[in-house]
């Protein structure tokens, strides 16, 4: 196996011009043609492949990930991306017909061209730091942009074969990775683009957000959030404790979906207890610290500050709680709370920890979800089939599993993005070349239909407004109370469209 490439921070006097070739080779319009975005997305393909080992080192030492795992959430989820948007594209990139067009406006062949951003800036994170760079950077070739990619610097293993990667797979001039922290990331905040893509905490999101805005540039934001899951008493606690402990369990915790506390009905508590403790020896029989499955936290600083939140809980730890600094290693730890106000759930923790809150019922919990001002990036309900639909109807969140912990954030073609707090627009499947498209809408006048037009020219008169409405105006199906009318209406429009063909011939 090769040795893993050492991570170097970009110069800061080198980032200027790198950006300005990456913009010079969209202005030159390389990136436009289909075949050229299709290669490119089919070199990365082999990139990735040929370089699996070094993903597989790089995330185990920067995370303590094991094989199967950077296999499930990294590289293969970046290799099936390729595959599928190389199969689509072509059909994703065609011009689409402008829907529920009036008859008169068809003349105009109106559609929808879909356009490239421009020259984008993707920055990445460290919990997955493969899959949350590379993801959007697919996106991107596709919808046939140029890119600045800047990986996690606290994963810095995963950036340098980042680096690597696509520095060997595809176009330099089109495509570069900027790495460094805070100074080289400024340095890139500070230049013009059509687009930045952020995927990260809220705080950096917010700062992020505020510097686009100096220079109007749109960003899509995938960012955290306080994530509830609700265990009703008609729940299957086995179920519940086995999945929930999986979603707290994976990356150690260290992912942005997973739930950052439970409310469970008071009656179910011994029971999800007892499961929750059986579900943790059957995951790891030789204990979470002797198993090559489970992660590590990321870095110390991250570690201390998952040990405060437990150190200034009041609650009560009844399962878990071992934790060793030398090895970054916090077991997962059940601890069960008070109230809202407890350290562990007023911020989120991204990490091993699964506070759990005793409700009355469905409608409290319910409550309490809602009364956490931040709209959380997913919400996971157990219970009948009419709770979770209740759940569904009266919580708000970017997405939803119900009967499960963030399934749906690992089907790769569901679009996946927050709402509110945990962030804005969508990407993943199809929504990950749309993202970075403007759908242009375009129209073509032609030269015959100048009789026609001759209603839009001053001097303005009656005959030309009367003409005009008898081209434009629709009949509603409603009356002044809301009401839905009867079949008469249908007959009236049917009458307005017979106006508007006789206008038409006129002309």
């Amino acid at each position: 196996m090769s040795a893993l490439p050492p991570f170097e921070h970009t110069p800061i006097d080198g980032i200027l011009p790198t950006v300005n070739q990456i913009r010079a080779s969209f202005l030159s319009h390389k990136t436009r043609p289909l075949e050229f975005r299709i290669t490119q997305l089919r070199k990365l393909y082999w990139g990735l492949n040929d370089n699996q080992d070094l993903i597989v080192e790089a995330c185990k030492k920067d995370l303590g990930k094991s094989q199967f795992e950077t296999y499930l959430t990294e590289t293969s989820w970046c290799m099936n991306d390729i595959v599928f948007m190389t199969k689509n594209l072509a059909r994703f990139a065609k011009d689409e017909p402008a829907p529920d067009i009036a008859f008169t406006n068809k003349f105009f062949g109106p559609r929808i061209r879909k356009d490239p951003y421009g020259t984008v800036l993707i920055i990445g994170a460290y919990n997955f730091p493969i899959q949350l760079s590379l993801g959007p950077m697919i996106g991107a070739i596709a919808a046939g942009c140029t890119a600045v990619l800047k990986p996690s610097e606290n994963a810095p293993n995963a950036s340098a074969v980042l680096q690597k990667v696509v520095a060997e797979s595809l176009d330099p001039s089109c495509y570069a990775i900027i790495q460094g922290a805070i100074p080289e990331t400024t340095a890139l905040l500070d230049q013009k683009w059509d687009k930045i893509f952020y995927t990260g905490s809220v705080n950096v999101g917010t700062i992020i957000a505020k510097k686009a805005a100096e220079t109007l540039t749109p960003v899509t934001l995938e960012l955290g959030g306080k994530n509830p899951a609700i265990i009703t008493k008609h729940a299957d606690p086995k179920l519940a404790a086995r999945r929930l402990l999986w979603a707290k369990t994976l990356n150690a915790g260290q992912v942005c979906v997973s739930q950052n506390f439970t409310l469970i009905d008071r009656e179910i508590v011994p029971s999800f207890l007892k499961e929750m403790k059986n579900a943790l020896e059957e995951f790891y029989p030789q204990g979470p610290k002797k198993s090559p499955d489970y992660g590590r936290i990321v870095n110390l600083r991250q570690f201390q500050r998952l040990k405060k939140m437990v150190d200034e809980s009041n609650g009560k730890i009844v399962l878990g709680g071992s934790m060793d600094e030398r090895d970054l290693f916090i077991e997962p730890t059940v601890i069960q709370v008070e109230n809202m106000d407890d350290s562990l759930i007023k911020e989120e923790s991204f990490g091993p920890l699964l506070p759990i809150l005793p409700v009355t019922d469905l409608d409290e919990a319910i409550k309490i979800a809602n009364e956490v001002h931040d709209t959380p990036l997913g919400v996971y309900s157990f219970g009948n089939k009419q709770e979770m639909e209740k759940v569904l109807s009266q919580t708000r969140s970017g997405g939803a599993s119900l009967n499960d912990g963030f399934f749906h954030a690992s089907i790769p073609t569901l679009a996946f993005g927050g709402v509110g707090s945990s962030g804005q627009g969508a990407y993943r499947g199809k929504a990950s070349f749309d993202v970075f498209t403007h759908c242009r809408s375009v129209t073509t006048t032609p030269a015959w239909i100048e009789g026609m037009l001759d209603v839009r020219y001053p001097p303005y008169t009656a005959k030309k407004q009367k003409k005009f409405v008898g081209m434009s105006a629709l009949k509603p199906n409603f009356d002044r109370e809301g009401r839905t009318l009867g079949w008469w209406t249908w007959m009236q429009g049917l009458i307005g469209l017979k106006s508007v063909v006789a206008v038409v011939g006129k002309s």
